[in-house]
């Protein structure tokens, strides 16, 4: 009896193994169907919107490549940018003394009462200049005057142009402009 049993349970598990397999075999068949159902185009669009997704991802990769390739050029740049446009905190103000009344006398403007403010900048290595003049000229004087402010050596941001008064054609401003020293 034993021996009956024992083949009955081989049966019973080759017939199991059997059934698993028929099962998996028509999933597979069914898969097969479902995408034979796909036509040529739809297979087409797809592959060429996954050529079209690999170009673009290929591009991004080269255009990081690229940024990566560049990084310490623009480092090098970034710190010849601070070495030359920023002023030594120790000679700072009477070189932009000296340069506003360059500037000043070029442009054919009077100015009048240069004041400094001055403001440390946390963690930058870089301490911020306040300066307050007022301006006094005819109209065109005064836009040779911002434009030479522009065009200088040092870094100069205008950050404010109030209009004091006006005579005669004579305009007189109060200006606010920002620089930088190195710390």
């Amino acid at each position: 009896m034993t021996m009956n049993r024992s083949w009955q349970t081989w049966k019973t598990m080759a017939h199991a193994a059997l059934a698993l397999l028929i099962a998996a075999d028509l999933c597979l068949a069914f898969f097969l169907w479902q995408s034979s159902r796909e036509g040529p185009q739809s297979v087409r669009a797809q592959r060429d919107r996954l050529a079209l997704e690999e170009d673009l991802l290929r591009a991004d990769v080269e255009r990081g490549e690229k940024i990566r390739a560049s990084l310490p050029q623009v480092g090098r740049d970034c710190d010849a940018f601070y070495r030359e446009s920023f002023l030594n905190a120790a000679t700072g103000y009477s070189s932009i003394q000296t340069d506003m009344n360059n500037m000043a006398a070029k442009a054919g403007v009077k100015t009048s009462g240069l004041t400094f403010g001055q403001k440390a900048i946390e963690g930058r290595g870089v301490t911020e200049l306040s300066m307050n003049t007022s301006v006094q000229a005819d109209y065109p004087a005064i836009i040779r005057f911002i434009n030479i402010i522009e065009r200088s050596k040092n870094f100069y941001l205008l950050k404010q142009l109030h209009l004091a008064s006006a005579t005669n054609g004579s305009i007189k401003l109060d200006i606010t402009l920002l620089t930088y020293f190195r710390t």
